[in-house]
């Protein structure tokens, strides 16, 4: 399957860097919680304000098969960045929302606009800058499974394990589109990393009235991200209308369908996350 990557991060070009950055510790989960299927309205989230502009904190717990999901949304004021260059074990996801970024990945820099996928490698050297002119925003995605906790303290750039995901700028928004019967589909990412044995990505569109097969059953972790339009979710039997911005974690072998409600096309970003500890699927 082709990919379109705006940059690849080699290792010829962090020997020096993935030494002279700082390198963030793992934390616990701050809930205790098991996660279950969840949905977060975008109008439910508070903004706290930080130095660099504000964050809104979604989920900190652990599910059936990861150690940790943490997901938070950053607001960036113009010029300011995500934090200093650091790099961390477990391996990291941004969508951006609105604005423009300056990605550093290993040492390079790439831009990064609306609809663009990130993805950080374990121990990779990273940051994040606004530079655009308006305050920018994006989605912060932390799956921790149990290889981050024995992942080698070289970065993935180093190690250049062949047939893993290297950190990457995905531009969603220019990858093939293919039509569907309900509207239409693009898979931005398919690949193992070092850390997941498979990460997947896909932006379904629903024409309007549309819906998805019904009852769906996946047996992995996922973070939907509502992209445009108002769409009616149901898992388990339970019915919420999700507008955009808003989010959802799907827990594992749960019930869902889709259906769009509005009077425009609907899209949502899927990210599908399989570890060892994933759970064998159920017959739907």
């Amino acid at each position: 399957m082709k990919i379109l990557l705006l940059s690849l991060c080699l290792a010829a070009t962090v020997g020096a860097t993935a030494q002279s950055v700082d390198v963030s510790a793992y934390a616990p989960p701050k809930q205790s919680a098991v996660l279950a299927t969840t949905f977060v309205d975008w109008n439910s989230l508070v903004p706290s304000p930080t130095s660099a502009g504000q964050i809104r904190h979604v989920f900190d717990n652990p599910t059936v098969a990861m150690d940790k999901l943490e997901v938070h949304i950053t607001t960036l004021n113009p010029g300011a960045e995500s934090h200093p260059v650091h790099r961390h074990s477990w391996e990291e996801m941004l969508l951006v929302k609105d604005g423009d970024f300056e990605v550093s990945m290993n040492g390079r820099k790439q831009h990064a606009g609306p609809g663009a996928m990130i993805f950080f490698a374990a121990n990779d050297p990273h940051n994040a800058r606004n530079v655009g002119n308006k305050p920018a925003t994006y989605y912060v995605i932390n799956f921790v499974t149990d290889l981050s906790h024995s992942a080698s303290a070289k970065s993935a750039a180093e190690q250049a394990v062949p047939g893993k995901l290297a950190s990457s700028v995905l531009d969603c928004g220019n990858l093939p589109t293919t039509p569907t019967p309900s509207g239409s589909r693009v898979v931005c990412v398919n690949s193992p990393t070092l850390t997941f044995l498979a990460l997947e990505s896909h932006i379904t569109t629903l024409n309007v009235g549309q819906q998805t097969a019904a009852n769906i059953i996946d047996s992995n972790d996922e973070i939907v991200v509502i992209k445009s339009g108002q769409v009616e979710v149901t898992v388990n039997g339970i019915v919420s209308r999700m507008n955009e911005g808003s989010l959802l974690y799907w827990a594992p072998n749960d019930k869902r369908t889709l259906r769009n409600i509005g009077s425009t096309p609907t899209s949502y970003q899927v990210i599908r996350v399989t570890s060892a500890k994933s759970p064998k699927p159920i017959a739907n």
